[in-house]
């Protein structure tokens, strides 16, 4: 019995990677390149990615249970589908599958649609899944924390509604407990969809009070300005991409992301210990520094 996880050396596949290998299952991670993979021992690196059909065919054979996850990326759908299909083929019945919260209210946001419209293939097309929904990962304040530090500014535009943001390494803990509760199962398992939230739902102002705290100075929260945002990202990412980002943001401005009721609950449960919160985030990286 053998778990595939793609996507195995991201910020999320790489927690799930090291979670199954503590745990003792039998793993295969799809990588690019496996002499820089650095995984964890005993895990078994296959060379390939979502697009090579022959390298994926490969990697799949003799598989039971699937971890996809795929990048935010122009053929992400396509990628999706191709996979999934290959793992129909391989006869693979159960699957972990990371999509995004509020995939069904986003609808606008490319990478959020895509994302839906994988959900959505993968229960069509008769899998035994899990679909996990994370909010904004806490994770990605790594990027910003020297323009937190050297000018006193949180500068993402969560706005009021608030986002229940998650650590990685709750979602990669999680997944890792999906995947073998699904592979070690005698018989089916329903299909289930689980909001993947951290334990506080955060307003801009929320997070900027948050590093003024683990500062010990006054940091201000930078606004709403989604415009901004788009043209700042652009030093680092695609125009497509940073215009993704921007309307995302603007849904996060409308709607937030807010956590269903008992989402805490259950995940607190299901990890058996607190979730992770974005003080411990900002109070590790403030240490680290």
């Amino acid at each position: 019995m053998t778990i595939l996880v793609t996507g195995a050396t991201g910020t999320v596949g790489r927690n799930v990677v090291e979670q199954l290998a503590s745990r003792g299952a039998d793993v295969r991670a799809l990588v690019r390149d496996p002499s820089n993979a650095n995984l964890p021992s005993g895990v078994v690196a296959m060379q390939g990615d979502l697009l090579d059909v022959d390298a994926l065919r490969n990697a799949l054979s003799g598989v039971s249970t699937l971890f996809l996850l795929n990048a935010v990326v122009p053929d992400e759908f396509t990628q999706a589908l191709i996979t999934l299909n290959l793992a129909r083929e391989a006869g693979i019945e159960r699957l972990v599958y990371l999509s995004v919260i509020h995939s069904d209210v986003y609808v606008n946001v490319p990478h959020f649609a895509g994302k839906f419209g994988v959900e959505r293939m993968i229960e069509a097309m008769g899998f035994g899944a899990t679909i996990l929904r994370p909010a904004y990962f806490i994770n990605n304040d790594v990027t910003i924390k020297d323009v937190v530090t050297g000018y006193g500014v949180y500068p993402m535009p969560v706005g009021s509604k608030g986002l229940a943001m998650v650590d990685a390494r709750d979602i990669g803990e999680i997944a890792a407990i999906e995947l073998i509760r699904r592979e070690s199962s005698t018989t089916a398992l329903p299909h289930e969809r689980i909001n993947v939230v951290g334990p506080d739902t955060l307003t801009g102002a929320d997070i900027a009070a948050i590093w003024t705290e683990a500062l010990g100075r006054p940091i201000a929260y930078g606004g709403d300005d989604t415009a901004g945002f788009e043209q700042n990202s652009r030093q680092f990412m695609p125009p497509w991409m940073a215009y993704d980002m921007r309307l995302m943001a603007e849904r996060f401005l409308t709607d937030g992301m807010v956590p269903e009721a008992g989402d805490v609950e259950r995940l607190t449960a299901l990890l058996g210990r607190p979730l992770r919160s974005y003080r411990d985030f900002a109070a590790e990286l403030t240490a680290a520094a």
